[in-house]
């Protein structure tokens, strides 16, 4: 799955990952996992999700990342929002308040950017990528987040024979990935009902995992 791959989705919208609502487990857990704490919070490969406005609505500096500049610009508009784009080298950057898209590869993430990031969220990014893509994902993130972050990360697991996104990712992947760096707590699985779009395109038995990780000290 390259760039391409991504690029021609937004382009024929066909975004059926994209959720209009605001995710029910981010509302219902977010504050167990930030606690008091108001501090920034990273949201890779974020689409135009609303989840990043409620995030910044709740005293969050935000800072979503996103390969698609048709995501970014929609983001915006769909909230009747216009931001200051800023350039650089690695990223076009859409600036409205405290709350940032950068537009660009997220593997070009480096430590400096996130060096004052406290919480992070992923709905959607851990599932999006292949299992080869998955590990260099999480190892990056390992890599460049400081020592006191914490992440929800909600994932889809399903026995379904599909090619592409999203990906089936287990308790046990997540453990595998993340558990050298993170410590990793399940919160809640919750079987997809029947009238669901993903049980309905064949995912029989998908299920929902929410799960907190902690940085290791």
């Amino acid at each position: 799955m390259d760039h391409s791959f991504w690029h021609q989705i937004w382009q024929a919208n066909q975004i059926g990952f994209h959720q209009p609502d605001i995710n029910p487990w981010l509302q219902g857990y977010w504050s167990g996992v930030a606690g008091p704490d108001t501090g920034k919070v990273l949201v890779p490969l974020c689409g135009k999700s609303r989840d990043l406005w409620w995030l910044h609505e709740r005293g969050h500096p935000v800072v979503g990342v996103e390969l698609s500049p048709i995501a970014c610009t929609d983001f915006f508009a769909e909230a009747g929002q216009t931001p200051e784009i800023r350039a650089d080298t690695r990223f076009t950057r859409y600036v409205l308040d405290r709350l940032e898209l950068w537009c660009g590869d997220f593997f070009a993430l480096k430590a400096e950017d996130v060096q004052d990031v406290h919480r992070v969220y992923d709905r959607a990014a851990l599932i999006a990528l292949p299992p080869d893509m998955r590990r260099r994902y999480a190892d990056l993130l390992c890599a460049i987040l400081p020592a006191d972050t914490r992440m929800l990360l909600i994932t889809l697991d399903h026995d379904a024979d599909v090619s592409g996104p999203p990906f089936a990712v287990p308790e046990e992947e997540v453990r595998s990935l993340y558990g050298p760096y993170f410590d990793v707590d399940t919160l809640r699985t919750t079987t997809l009902p029947e009238d669901h779009p993903l049980v309905q395109r064949g995912m029989q038995g998908a299920r929902e995992e929410v799960f907190v990780l902690t940085r290791q000290k």
